[in-house]
């Protein structure tokens, strides 16, 4: 007998994606892989041609209409249209309609390749149109009757062979065949001059990242303090569930925010208020709201003078040192007696 063959299930990738696929029976849209996976066009564009094949005929794909639908700017839809118009996955035409008015009507191609081929084909196997040649055909002559005399007058004569008629080759038409050139369709884009690039390219300079802050008078109490505040974030935030090397980085930034008069839970709500979503690093979204949301530090305090008894009159003034009050002193630079006044 022979060895039946085992075959093991396949494993699965340790890393990368694994695709789990339901089968469908509505509510989809065949994307060819030549868009999915383009390496000329940008995510937006391959994403926008999608929604795009998605939809019915006659749908409003205009940019205006599709910045209403979808969270981006009217800039970036416009370019990411520019993109697919590049690379022959749009095709804007100008149709006629009614009243002698003219449309837009746009093409989505899901195969741009295949479609320009079958218009050539089209294009190759149009019929030529044929321009008859007329020949001119020259008239063929009569022959003229001969007059025959009468027998009495002269003896019978034997007429004279008749001429045969030349004849005349008459030329067939031959159909020349004459190329008419096809006029070819120019496509007009309604974006014809690129507009303004509003978003900063790749190369763009960044602007340096702003440094943690820190306390002028730090104390091991401010330190405490702010350690406490981060380790008991999730609590409030469970996002912000932090390793104890964040914890130990972000102190300072912390403390100079408690050195300010900020309250604790003021400065819970101003770094983990209307996080982004997902949050991915948690620590780095602390650290760039510690350093840009950081409040002014407080007004410095105005130096209160004490209260001081005069030594000779016992009135109260205000002084640094004890002594005697302006009267008293005035009244010793003229006497050497001293100032019994509400004595």
């Amino acid at each position: 007998m022979d060895t039946q063959q085992v075959s093991a299930p396949p494993r699965a990738p340790s890393a990368g994606v694994v695709h789990i696929n339901i089968r469908l029976t509505d509510g989809y849209t065949i994307i060819s892989n030549r868009l999915s996976q383009h390496r000329g066009l940008s995510l937006l564009a391959i994403g926008l041609s999608a929604h795009i094949q998605s939809l019915p005929d006659g749908w409003r794909i205009g940019v205006k209409a599709l910045a209403a639908r979808f969270p981006e700017s009217e800039v970036r839809i416009a370019a990411a249209l520019r993109e697919l118009e590049q690379h022959g996955f749009l095709r804007p035409t100008r149709v006629r309609v009614g009243g002698g008015k003219l449309a837009t009507r746009t093409e989505s191609y899901n195969h741009p390749e295949a479609a320009v081929r079958g218009r050539e084909r089209v294009r190759a196997a149009a019929p030529v149109p044929v321009v008859p040649a007329v020949a001119a055909v020259a008239p063929v002559a009569a022959a003229e009757p001969v007059p025959v005399a009468a027998a009495a007058v002269e003896p019978a004569r034997v007429p004279a062979p008749e001429p045969e008629p030349e004849r005349v080759a008459v030329l067939e038409p031959v159909p020349v065949r004459v190329a008419v050139p096809e006029p070819v369709p120019v496509p007009v884009s309604v974006d014809l001059v690129p507009g303004p690039r509003l978003v900063p390219t790749p190369t763009a300079p960044r602007k340096p990242r702003l440094p943690l802050p820190a306390p002028q008078h730090p104390t091991e109490a401010l330190y405490a303090a702010a350690a406490d505040l981060l380790a008991g974030l999730p609590k409030t935030a469970p996002a912000f569930l932090l390793s104890e090397e964040d914890v130990r980085g972000l102190v300072p930034g912390v403390a100079a925010w408690l050195e300010r008069g900020a309250r604790p839970d003021a400065v819970r709500a101003a770094i983990t208020d209307d996080p982004p979503a997902p949050l991915r690093h948690p620590a780095k979204l602390l650290r760039h709201r510690l350093a840009a949301l950081l409040p002014p530090p407080l007004p410095a305090a105005i130096p209160v003078v004490p209260l001081q008894n005069c030594d000779d009159c016992d009135r109260a003034f205000r002084s640094s040192v004890p002594g005697c009050c302006r009267e008293c002193r005035d009244a010793r630079a003229y006497t050497d007696e001293s100032c019994l006044i509400g004595a």
